[in-house]
């Protein structure tokens, strides 16, 4: 085992993961990306959505490199350290709807956890809510592990089953390099197959080589490390092991310093960047991302990491990733700063039944 892979399995993994986020977001802030969301794997898969025209608010539609970056960083990690195993097979359809849903909580609050622990390094106090959400969606879940909760076991797959996702994020690294168009409506707006932002967040970009290069090298680090921030609250409640909660601290700690190198620490409640006031959906909104990340095994970071690493299941996570965003903008259920959108407070409590339902039903099977 190399020096390099011994450190990266050690304490200091998610340690060195968690200081490349919290340095490297804030740095594409500067550089374009909207406020306090230098990094957003909800935010950015919201985006991307928008980008595909699976929904058609035209402030969020933009193909994020970051994202695309994760899955390559996580695919070159894991062929090189011989970990990229094709599987498949443990309750997909659950898991399509486990992504919706956390993505429609995520969207309620405007951040993952990921931002959640952004927001705050940037002084915004509204994440506080969220993060405390974030911590009891997590507990909620961790009730539901001990109590056999299982969506049930994978098994290998053809390799061709690993690959998808990494082509899917091949075309569409192509599609926001070469911007296709195959027509335009009588009034002159186009049709697609992608739409890009002219104002709004989804207009907020920094250079494409830039976002690609940070979304590579934090896929590695973090494929590598095992980072993620809802298995870092999970194996605290359920082992009393701190190891990836150490990334966590690193990344707050980190983004905190940069934000304040560069000028970007405004702390306060109102006027924060792409947020809301409303601290009972902020944290209503993460008490039902963070019982679906739980359900699921892992933070929306963690499952992009895995599907580029050849996990099908984190894959159709993804997926409903992608269509819950669209749902969430279709149908009047994604907050904006103005506050929750009239829909959002009712998706979320279908969403937390949703959960329920299946933490209460889903067991590992007993073989004889």
């Amino acid at each position: 085992m190399s020096r390099f892979n011994r450190l990266f399995i050690s304490r200091w993994g998610p340690i060195i993961a968690g200081i490349a986020v919290g340095v490297l977001a804030p740095v594409l802030v500067h550089l374009g990306n909207p406020g306090n969301m230098g990094i957003c794997v909800a935010c950015f898969t919201r985006d991307m959505s928008g980008a595909l025209g699976l929904h058609r608010a035209a402030v969020v539609q933009y193909m994020r490199p970051e994202i695309i970056g994760f899955v390559f960083g996580a695919l070159i990690a894991s062929l090189a350290y011989k970990e990229f195993q094709p599987r498949t097979g443990s309750a997909p359809l659950l898991r399509f709807f486990l992504g919706m849903f956390s993505i429609i909580g995520a969207l309620v609050f405007l951040g993952c956890p990921w931002r959640a622990y952004l927001r705050l390094s940037g002084g915004d106090w509204n994440a506080i809510p969220g993060i405390v959400g974030l911590v009891i969606g997590v507990v909620i879940g961790v009730v539901f592990l001990k109590r056999g909760y299982s969506l049930g076991r994978t098994h290998p797959a053809p390799a061709a089953v690993g690959w998808i996702m990494p082509a899917l994020m091949g075309l569409f690294l192509l599609l926001l390099l070469f911007a296709p168009q195959l027509g335009r409506t009588p009034e002159g707006d186009p049709t697609g197959p992608i739409f890009f932002s002219v104002t709004g967040p989804g207009s907020m970009a920094a250079p494409i080589a830039i976002a690609l290069g940070v979304g590579l090298l934090i896929g590695f680090l973090a494929q590598r490390s095992r980072f993620c921030t809802v298995g870092a609250i999970r194996d605290v409640i359920l082992m009393r092991d701190s190891h990836l909660l150490n990334g966590v601290v690193a990344l707050v700690i980190a983004a905190a310093l940069t934000n304040l190198a560069l000028g970007l620490f405004r702390p306060g409640f109102a006027d924060q960047p792409v947020a809301h006031t409303n601290a009972l959906w902020n944290a209503g909104g993460m008490v039902l991302s963070g019982l679906a990340f739980t359900l699921a095994g892992g933070c929306p970071g963690r499952q992009v990491f895995m599907s580029g690493e050849g996990d099908a299941d984190a894959s159709i996570f993804v997926i409903g990733m992608l269509v819950g965003a669209g749902v969430a903008h279709t149908f009047n259920l994604a907050s904006s700063p103005a506050g929750p959108a009239p829909y959002g407070p009712v998706a979320v409590v279908i969403g937390l039944a949703f959960c329920v339902i299946i933490g209460l039903t889903m067991r590992e099977p007993v073989t004889a």
